[in-house]
């Protein structure tokens, strides 16, 4: 699945020791702070299998991954019964989580400039941001779609990289495995317990 080495690399670049507030915080202040904390982590001189242990659980706390992973299925989670949901949440929960972790080694001290904020709805804000360029890397425009239904709790649900949603991106892999296999969940289902099992 291609796609992973794009979503979860920058999923790395968000993650930190954020602890949720029984307050209120504004999007781009989660976002700005989760980075800054990111950037210390990856930097710090901890090994290698404790620094992903550590986002990990960050990544739990402050990503919607049922939410995302239920969007990636599209018309298709519909077609689930409970027994197949609670598996696929489980299923997607280990894939991401093994994604994202596998991507770490990738980046060293990331530096992200939040630059603002457009508040859609009552649900939804998006906060706009820039990751710094290097020597070994151009600037790179990203968007945070960060979902605050709970202002207490803010979390993430889309990264748009350069104009491209990468939780639709993954939702297009998603359905090409369903389409090809005349939708069988099941076949879903065998090929992320593969990668995780790898």
């Amino acid at each position: 699945m291609k796609f992973r080495k794009y979503f979860f690399s920058f999923l790395i670049l968000m993650f930190s020791f954020y602890t949720v507030s029984s307050y209120s915080m504004a999007p781009d202040v989660f976002v700005q702070s989760t980075v800054n904390r990111a950037s210390q982590i990856l930097s710090s001189d901890i090994s290698k299998e404790m620094k992903i242990e550590k986002l990990k659980i960050i990544a739990e706390e402050t990503v919607d991954i049922n939410g995302i992973g239920f969007y990636t299925l599209g018309s298709y989670r519909k077609t689930l019964d409970e027994e197949q949901k609670e598996k696929y949440k489980n299923i997607f929960k280990n894939y991401f989580l093994k994604s994202f972790s596998s991507r770490l080694a990738e980046y060293s001290n990331p530096e992200i400039q939040v630059n603002s904020k457009e508040k859609l709805n009552e649900k939804y804000t998006i906060v706009s941001s820039t990751l710094v360029a290097t020597k070994d890397r151009p600037e790179v425009k990203i968007e945070w779609r960060i979902y605050t239904k709970n202002p207490s709790n803010p979390l993430i649900r889309d990264l748009i990289i350069e104009g491209l949603s990468l939780a639709r991106t993954q939702k297009e892999e998603f359905a090409s495995i369903l389409n090809s296999n005349d939708g069988n969940i099941l076949v879903l289902f065998d090929a992320l317990e593969k990668f995780i099992s790898n």
